[in-house]
Order: C-alpha cells, then sequence, then structure tokens
C-alpha cells in the first residue's frame, strides 16, 4: 500500500475521521513516552530521583506529594502552551473543512487540536485535558478551565514551587481532569458529553463510507488502535494508519511507516497535484 492508494481513499469519501496518539506530537517537539528510557530521556531529573512515568501520573502522587504532582503536570502544561502545532494539523482541518462531515478521536490530553481549529463539538479526549481542572478527592463533580495557571518548578527537584490550586469546595488540591494511571478518581463527565457527541455523529454516519487517518498510535497503549480497527469491522470504515514503527494494519487497510507531518504532507501534495 502506498501515498497514492491513501489519497485516492481521501479523494473519495466524503466522511473522515482523524485519530491520534501521542505520536502526534513528535513533529511539534513534544516528548513520545516508549517505556521508562524514553521517559527519563525526556525528562533526566526523574532518572536521579528514580520516579518513572507511573510514579508521576498517578492520583497518589496529589496525596502524596502534591508538589511534586503538579511538578510534573505543570511542567507539561507550560511544555503544551508554549509548543506550536507543527503543520500535520493545518493540513487535516484543510481537509475535514472540505468533507461532508468529521470529528477527531484522540488520546492526547494537550489541546493541540483544538489550537489547530478543530471545533471544542468536533472532539473526543478519551484521556480528559489537561486545561481542565477537578477535585484530587473528589468531592465534587464540577470539571474547570485552568485558567492560565502558572506553576513554577525547580529543575532539580522536578516539584512546584508555586502555590497549588485548590478546590473551591473542600480546599483540597486541585488535579488536571486526565485519566492517570490507576485512577478511580477522574472525573469523566466532559469526555463523556464529548463521547455522546461522536456517537451521534458515528450513527448519522451509519454505513456511508468512513475513511479514518490515524497517527502515532502505538501498541502500548492501544485505545485509538483499538477503535479505528473495531470501526473498520463494523461500519466497513477504511483505514490509513500513520506510525513510523508500528504500521501494521488488518488486512486490505494501508499502513504507512513515516512520522505523521512526512505522511500528512507527502498525501496532501498528491491530492493537490
Amino acid at each position: 500500500m502506498s501515498y497514492e492508494a491513501a489519497a485516492a481513499i481521501l479523494r473519495e469519501t466524503k466522511h473522515l475521521l482523524i485519530s491520534a496518539g501521542a505520536g502526534m506530537g513528535v513533529d511539534s517537539g513534544l516528548p513520545d513516552f516508549r517505556g521508562n528510557a524514553g521517559f527519563w530521556q525526556a525528562y533526566p531529573p526523574y532518572q536521579k530521583l528514580g520516579l518513572s512515568f507511573v510514579d508521576l501520573a498517578n492520583p497518589v502522587s496529589f496525596d502524596r506529594d502534591p508538589e511534586q504532582g503538579w511538578g510534573f503536570y505543570g511542567h507539561r502544561l507550560e511544555l503544551y502552551r508554549n509548543t506550536q502545532p507543527h503543520g500535520g494539523f493545518e493540513i487535516l482541518r484543510r481537509w475535514a473543512g472540505v468533507k461532508e462531515s468529521h470529528f477527531v478521536f484522540t488520546s492526547n490530553v494537550d489541546g493541540h487540536f483544538q489550537r489547530a481549529g478543530f471545533a471544542e463539538d468536533r472532539v473526543y479526549e478519551i484521556h480528559g485535558s489537561i486545561h481542565f481542572l477537578q477535585c484530587s478527592l473528589p468531592c465534587r463533580r464540577e470539571v474547570v478551565p485552568e485558567g492560565g495557571l502558572t506553576l513554577g518548578v525547580d529543575p532539580e527537584t522536578m516539584r512546584a514551587t508555586a502555590a497549588l490550586p485548590t478546590c473551591p469546595e473542600c480546599r483540597r488540591v486541585a488535579r488536571p481532569n486526565i485519566l492517570m494511571f490507576g485512577d478511580g478518581r477522574w472525573i469523566e463527565d466532559r469526555s463523556m458529553v464529548q463521547e455522546d457527541h461522536f456517537g451521534r455523529w458515528l450513527e448519522r454516519v451509519g454505513k456511508k463510507p468512513l475513511a479514518i487517518i490515524e497517527m502515532g498510535a502505538g501498541t502500548a497503549v492501544p485505545s485509538v488502535r483499538m477503535q479505528s480497527e473495531e470501526l473498520v469491522r463494523r461500519l466497513g470504515a477504511k483505514l490509513i494508519r500513520i506510525n513510523p514503527r508500528e504500521p501494521k494494519v488488518p488486512p486490505g487497510q494501508i499502513g504507512l511507516a513515516a512520522g505523521s507531518f512526512e505522511a500528512l504532507s507527502a498525501i496532501d501534495a498528491l491530492l493537490r497535484a
């Protein structure tokens, strides 16, 4: 299968599902955590501290050591804010704009699809968003925008140095509205609204020709890949999977062993020709 075959599918389809995992952000300069080695390469101080991604992306950290928990997420919040979504987002937005309908399905929590111009009601963030907060207990189900939160982070200890956000009801520390490891406290209400929008969109699409272009979704956290393949089975959708290391696809689908921006640019050039 080739870029030409991918372009042919995108020319013919009227409905487009854009799905993305962590690898989508690599071309923007964001780290892609692949095991402890990849995590520590992105965050060398944590290797010295003996802390893994699982240790930090964990609701217990906001009980045990909230300055440490917010040091990690505060750093990520600033990173996502200061990173410009790469040109592939604009290509996707342009393709979506000429289709009869489109939707975004992503495990990323960075909010970059919205920053790139995709409408809020056309994005399903299955793991939540770093740009929203909830009570860490939680004492209530309200999820609120982070509102420009800034937390200084000590580069040696990676601990937050500024005052931490708190729940206005119980005054416990607030945390990002993100699904973490072993997380029974995540308030999924915002994502459930998005899920409802997504489900209604799929109902409207029905058995009409649907193309899925999936980027940077690996097998370590397979949620995005599983959703794509389920729609191939259930709706007969055509899948274009872009992944430099894990491009394998079900029979009859397209796997492109390339980075997101490289592959999207190559397909776009064919569509414009």
